[in-house]
């Protein structure tokens, strides 16, 4: 007997210092049919791959992190050389209620796996620490990052990029952009020679559907993908810095057996931020916004009046009511108009915001980055007391590390002063409006004011609208427009933004026929319920929303005519419903019918090219 122990002890000794079970290193989602399976290839490297149903969605794909090119040599690479220490898992079913949203319970269903991986490797003779890769897998996707836990050896980690590869099945075809408020080209990997947004949504050559997408994003630099030998590659905007404990966002594969379910699961992205941290959030309103286009004291006033007609929430103030935005002498603590907006420069605000409160009705400033950036501290308390309801930021600085994590702060900052804020141009969501719910909304998107056609607009809610919402800024009267009137209408039911810019373009006297947009006196722009019945990106979409007992369904097709089906069985069995049906009469207006439906019935439309249908279910 003391024979075989010797030599057990001998073989424990040429064992590897640790042993992980390989079942240990995969993680199924709560229904069982995502998997996420994690190995170590030759040379220590860290690789993943998942499945649906057994089917590929990611195939054997690298892992990792390297360091900073241009800063310490020594700094190490995480990306190799790796050994797993020790695993974890823990099992999350709960829900939670968001402020606002596109519903008004949001489930959080998943399980975790954490890994932690040791670099076999020792750097001038002392282990370099561990680092983590956090999985969770969700019904509607797999979500991951990497975290630095606290250490004294990595008190510093410096990253120059990332090495997060994603390998899509063969015959898989993306929408890609090059930027945010870029155009969407459908494309095999190796037609794409750019860097390409996210959120990014492939069909795969299995039929399944999938968009990569990141969430919290608030500290570190943006990632975009590149393709490089076939596969999707990360790739940071710039370098970073950090201390552990230390994580970066999460990288997120959603997945869906048709497109459709992606944005009804959008939601996912929320749950991968922090919770609210907002106590008293009665000060923050939701709404429907017009742009004062005048900045005069008599424009704006018409404005309020037509506010109150066409029941609106909040009227706009942009760009030249303190000067030319981007001259260093514009000072956005005082009222000076811009003389190219208007020469006499009488525009009262205090006056306006004033009449506007009497009225029940918002006042949005917005503000350049240039002016933000030199007095954020000091103009965010003057608002507060003049009575404005938000501010939307402008030209924003977006990618790097530095600027991500400026932008976040200065929500939180309008968030101490009870500002609503609504940030424009190239900054792309990632969910931090569940945590700073004064976020309203953010452009990020190709919106009405650029004129995009029909085709454009079906792809957006299976790409941009993944990510949160956008403001699209609608222009319906403008001669521009390449779309219908009647499918502006239904995009403003399918694109979700808690500020709905619905009058971009035009003054009060610009809508003579209020028939036309009766939809937007009564159009809400939260909902508690959502469902898409139907959609393919490109072609054509429908979503149905429910606010309170009332429902409304937009369904836009591409740049081609197409028969439409609408069921309300989104309805409540054995009760009857009044439906306002608004669509384009073939003459450039609006044609209003009313009908009455219940559960089992469905409408059928003939949609022009470019056009779409709007509809109010109401009891």
């Amino acid at each position: 007997m003391s024979r075989l122990v010797v030599i057990f002890g001998i073989l424990l000794f040429f064992l590897p210092r640790y042993t992980v079970a390989q079942d240990s290193l995969r993680v199924t989602s709560p229904n069982g049919h995502l998997t996420f399976k994690f190995s170590i290839q030759p040379g220590g490297v860290p690789s993943y791959e998942i499945s649906y149903n057994d089917q590929p969605v990611i195939m054997p794909s690298r892992l990792g992190l390297l360091n900073n090119p241009n800063g310490n040599p020594n700094a190490p690479n995480w990306n190799e050389k790796f050994t797993v220490v020790k695993t974890s898992v823990r099992r999350v079913d709960t829900s939670w209620k968001p402020v606002y949203g596109e519903r008004d319970e949001i489930p959080d269903r998943y399980h975790e796996l954490t890994l932690t991986l040791q670099d076999t490797v020792k750097v001038n003779g002392r282990e370099k620490g561990e680092m983590q890769l956090i999985v969770r897998a969700y019904d509607e996707g797999i979500a991951f990052r990497y975290f630095f836990p606290e250490s004294t050896r990595t008190q510093i980690i410096e990253i120059g990029q990332e090495a997060t590869h994603f390998r899509l099945p063969p015959d898989t075809r993306f929408y890609a952009t090059d930027h945010a408020q870029g155009s969407y080209t459908l494309t095999e990997p190796e037609g794409w020679k750019k860097r390409a947004e996210l959120p990014l949504t492939a069909q795969l050559g299995n039929n399944l559907w999938t968009s990569i997408l990141h969430a919290g994003a608030t500290d570190f630099p943006r990632m975009r993908l590149e393709v490089r030998e076939g596969e999707l590659v990360s790739t940071l905007f710039g370098e970073t810095l950090g201390t552990s404990p230390w994580g970066t966002p999460w990288r997120v594969v959603m997945v869906a057996e048709e497109p459709t379910q992606l944005l009804e699961n959008n939601y996912l992205i929320l749950n991968l931020n922090a919770p609210n941290k907002i106590k008293d959030t009665s000060w923050i309103r939701p709404g429907r916004v017009m742009r004062e286009v005048t900045l005069s004291t008599a424009g704006a006033r018409k404005l309020v009046d037509f506010a109150v007609g066409q029941n609106l929430d909040f009227i706009h103030f942009d760009a030249g009511w303190y000067g030319h935005e981007y001259e260093v002498a514009s000072d956005a603590s005082r009222v000076s108009v811009d003389p190219k907006r208007n020469p006499v420069n009488d525009l009262d605000l205090q006056a306006i915001i004033r009449y506007a409160k009497e009225k029940g009705k918002g006042v949005i400033l917005y503000v350049n980055h240039r002016a933000l950036e030199n007095q954020l501290d000091s103009i965010f308390p003057l608002y507060q007391r003049w009575g404005v309801a938000g501010v939307k930021f402008g030209f924003v600085h977006t990618g790097s590390h530095y600027w991500t994590a400026w932008m976040h702060e200065a929500v939180k900052k309008a968030a101490r002063y009870h500002l609503m804020v609504d940030i424009h141009d190239e900054y792309m969501p990632t969910g931090f409006t569940r945590t700073y719910p004064n976020l309203m909304t953010q452009e990020g998107v190709r919106g009405n004011e650029e004129f995009p056609d029909a085709t454009h607009n079906t792809v957006l809610p299976f790409t941009r609208f993944l990510a949160g919402p956008a403001d699209y800024t609608y222009c319906f009267n403008e001669p521009r427009l390449k779309n219908t009137k009647a499918h502006q209408l239904a995009l403003s039911i399918i694109n979700y933004s808690p500020w709905q810019y619905l009058y971009w373009y035009g003054k009060p006297e610009t809508y003579p026929n209020r028939q036309e947009i009766e939809l937007w006196k009564y159009l809400p722009t939260t909902w508690n319920e959502t469902q898409v019945p139907t959609g393919v990106p490109g072609e054509y979409v429908t979503v149905a929303r429910r606010n309170k007992n009332e429902w409304y369904v937009g369904s836009v097709t591409n740049n081609d005519a197409r028969k439409t089906t609408v069921s309300f069985a989104f309805l409540p069995k054995g009760k009857k419903y009044t439906a306002d049906i608004y669509e384009d009469d073939g003459q450039g207006s609006i044609r209003k019918t009313t009908k009455s439906v219940q559960a089992t019935d469905q409408l059928d439309f003939d949609l022009l090219p470019r056009g779409g249908v709007a509809v109010r279910v109401r009891e």
